[in-house]
């Protein structure tokens, strides 16, 4: 049996981790699993990740492995998606601490809430249009020095960061502000399999 991804087409989180199977070429199967009607918390998705979240992947081996950073790490493993320079590694690794940390909790939770939610969104609570606005300026800083956040080629980092970045704009952040984001999602875009 080859892998298998469990995953919604609406999630960035989970949309990574299918880019990252294709760009490196893997056999994959895709279940699509609707987090909006509660298919992570049936008896037989939870038998599968006891979390109740997307993505999980299944392995061809049959072992389960969940969280959409971990799965990348684990599927790129010696490829060219991880810098084979130790510090490069763990700047790559740094940014993605970050972005599950300090970016996907405003970013991606102010877009769940205008897009799929429907709240307005200038009613949306303060702290998340900051905290996600003060993300998207500190990916623009970083790509003052560089085509990509680490190095001068894709790296895990750039896509688990571009996954909900790209779509802040259904958050209600406006993109236009950060020129430098703009041109990294297109640099990005140009170089991952992603299909709209």
């Amino acid at each position: 049996m080859g892998l298998r991804i469990f995953g919604d087409s609406i999630s960035g989180n989970c949309l990574k981790v299918r880019w990252t199977a294709e760009r490196l070429g893997l056999d994959y199967e895709w279940i699509e699993v609707d987090l909006l009607k509660g298919e992570t918390r049936t008896p037989q998705f939870l038998a599968i990740n006891p979390a109740g979240q997307v993505p999980v992947v299944i392995l061809p081996d049959g072992r389960p492995l969940a969280q959409s950073n971990a799965i990348l790490l684990h599927l790129a493993e010696g490829s060219d998606l991880i810098p084979a320079d130790a510090y490069a590694r763990a700047q790559m690794l740094e940014w993605m601490f970050w972005e599950q940390y300090s970016h996907e909790p405003y970013v991606a939770v102010a877009r769940f809430r205008v897009r799929y939610e429907g709240q307005p969104v200038n009613s949306l609570e303060p702290r998340l249009v900051e905290r996600g606005a003060a993300a998207l300026q500190r990916l623009e800083d970083a790509l003052a020095a560089g085509s990509f956040l680490v190095g001068d080629q894709l790296s895990l980092a750039d896509v688990a960061l571009v996954a909900y970045t790209r779509l802040a704009g259904e958050g209600g952040f406006d993109l236009s502000r950060y020129p430098k984001v703009q041109a990294w999602i297109a640099r990005v875009e140009a170089v991952l399999p992603i299909k709209d």
